[in-house]
């Protein structure tokens, strides 16, 4: 039976997410947290993408056919018709060909519907070449296949192709809870908390078994986007059918420590738990070390480390990796050095994880020596630093080192990547040095980064709020250029501006406020 509306729980949830802004801290911790929450929905496909011996070709020309296709077609069903009588290289072999098919919908992640064209292709080429006399029709399309084409269409929102591919599976005999899971994770990533949970109840109706494993891949899916508050609910309410475990305690446990980090949320789990007479495992107190220790409560975070041991549970990397976080937060640098001998003493190694649990507290304490010093160590020991080593540093130094910083992650292969660019020039206006924002916004095609509409936005809003109009007109005209749509806001930001300027453009004396020369000036009539 379908669960009442959650609607309580949604009031609570939206209070929640405007009364709990994350410090930066928190977020950086979170990066490398114990978090099953840090796990894609779906990492697709389910096994590592097929790759073609001789390189990408047969998919370029049958990315192009597709093309083709949708141009030329009055409809789906003709661009199918025109796409299955234009068939691959002879010489494929059946498995290639579905290679080729798994990778041409990963290609074709962002469009949906190229995506349900492609696994139509797939579908209908099998299906027509088993009515022919003749060779061995080409093998169905696999599980992956299937999955990624519903996993586009749900990231895109359109929930009608995701949908019908479910059916379309579900004739065919083909529908895994694999599938269905999919359909409800992108459900719950696009809030729609009911929908999710009603596609949990049709999987009998699909014929599909609707298990623990997958009733917690639903806990997971809300949780991982803030429904936290509905997955309780949830959870408490099927307890009927899914007798209460640690196990689902954790996937909350895990939403209120890393998703949203809210240490009285935890602490009150924790006492549910209790209530149900549940016992806390290993991977409770490994949450709750971790939530303590992300904002910065010393005490409990070494109360309950050492409750874990008298347990009988032995810590994990991930564990220890928190209490050197807290301990080099707190300035007890003596006491976090002792945390990695013991790392090694257990038979643990230490991974970048660890190391950057010292470094991030550094850095924002402003000890770059110190955390340059931990940096080095953790290269002699041959680990390779991450993009979350290399953005707490550019958090922090100044343009020259970015400067260097950038060229270091490059040649390290960890970027830099949109977001690193889209931070180092935020933070360079909030710092007052608009030129270097620029200089950054330039060095950006020396890393064959594309703006963003983001980007250009950054730098417009940015400039504008230090006086640079001009400037920030250019950059507002190219963005549209580029393809990107307009601000209202702006737009009437700039028009107010050129009407109070208007008699500044020429004249003895006067200022030349917008150069006259360019294409932006003469692009200034649309504006107005």
């Amino acid at each position: 039976m379908a669960p009442p509306p959650l609607a309580a729980a949604a009031l609570r949830r939206h209070v929640l997410r405007a009364l709990l802004p994350q410090s930066r801290h928190l977020c950086l911790l979170a990066a490398h947290s114990p978090s099953p929450s840090d796990d894609s929905d779906f990492e697709p496909p389910d096994h590592p993408l097929p790759r073609a011996p001789d390189g990408d070709g047969e998919l370029a020309a049958f990315l192009h056919r597709l093309s083709d296709a949708s141009t030329a077609a009055s409809s789906p069903k003709h661009a199918l018709s025109l796409l299955l009588s234009s068939p691959p290289s002879p010489g494929l072999p059946p498995a290639s060909r579905r290679d080729l098919l798994v990778r041409a919908l990963w290609e074709l992640r962002r469009d949906p519907d190229a995506a349900a064209l492609a696994l139509r292709w797939g579908e209908e080429g099998c299906a027509a070449a088993g009515e022919r006399a003749g060779p061995p029709p080409p093998p169905p399309p696999p599980a992956e296949a299937w999955h990624l084409a519903i996993w586009a269409a749900g990231k895109a929102r359109r929930f009608d192709l995701a949908w019908a591919v479910v059916r379309r599976m579900l004739r065919r005999g083909v529908l895994t809870s694999r599938a269905m899971v999919i359909v409800m994770e992108r459900y719950a990533a696009a809030n729609e908390v009911n929908k999710a949970i009603k596609t949990f109840d049709a999987m009998e109706k699909f014929k599909t078994e609707a298990d623990q494993t997958v009733f917690y891949s639903l806990l997971r899916a809300l949780c991982k986007n803030k429904n936290i508050e509905d997955a309780e609910e949830l959870l408490l309410m099927r307890k009927k059918f899914f007798p209460l475990t640690a196990e689902g305690f954790n996937i909350i446990l895990d939403g209120w420590c890393n998703v949203i980090t809210d240490i009285a949320e935890a602490k009150r789990i924790w006492r549910e738990m209790s209530n149900y007479c549940i016992t806390p495992d290993g991977t409770s107190y490994t949450l709750m070390v971790s939530c303590f220790a992300k904002v910065g409560n010393l005490f409990d975070t070494l109360r309950v480390y050492d409750e874990m041991k008298k347990r009988g549970w032995t810590p994990s990397i991930a564990v220890y990796n928190s209490l050197i976080y807290v301990l080099t937060k707190e300035n007890c640098m003596k006491d976090a050095q002792n945390i990695f001998t013991r790392i090694i003493d257990e038979g643990l190694q230490p991974n970048v994880k660890t190391y950057n649990s010292m470094i991030v507290p550094l850095c924002e304490s402003r000890k770059l020596d110190e955390a340059r010093m931990v940096l080095e160590d953790m290269m002699l020991k041959g680990i390779v630093p991450t993009i979350l080593t290399y953005h707490t540093f550019l958090r922090q130094e100044n343009i020259d080192e970015t400067l260097k910083l950038l060229k270091k992650m490059k040649d390290d292969g960890c970027g830099p990547k949109s977001d690193t660019f889209l931070m180092l020039i935020d933070r360079f206006f909030q710092l007052n040095e608009p030129g270097h924002a620029l200089k950054l916004w330039n060095e950006m095609k020396r890393y064959d980064i594309r703006p963003s509409y983001s980007h250009y936005m950054s730098v417009v809003q940015g400039l504008i709020k230090h006086g640079c109009m001009e400037r920030a007109l250019e950059y507002y005209d190219e963005m549209k250029e580029n393809g990107f749509a307009s601000d209202p806001k702006l737009e009437k930001e700039f028009r107010t501006f050129l009407l109070a300027n208007r008699d500044h453009w020429r004249g003895a004396g006067k200022y030349n406020i917008i150069p006259q020369r360019g294409k932006h000036f003469a692009r200034r009539s649309r504006i107005q």
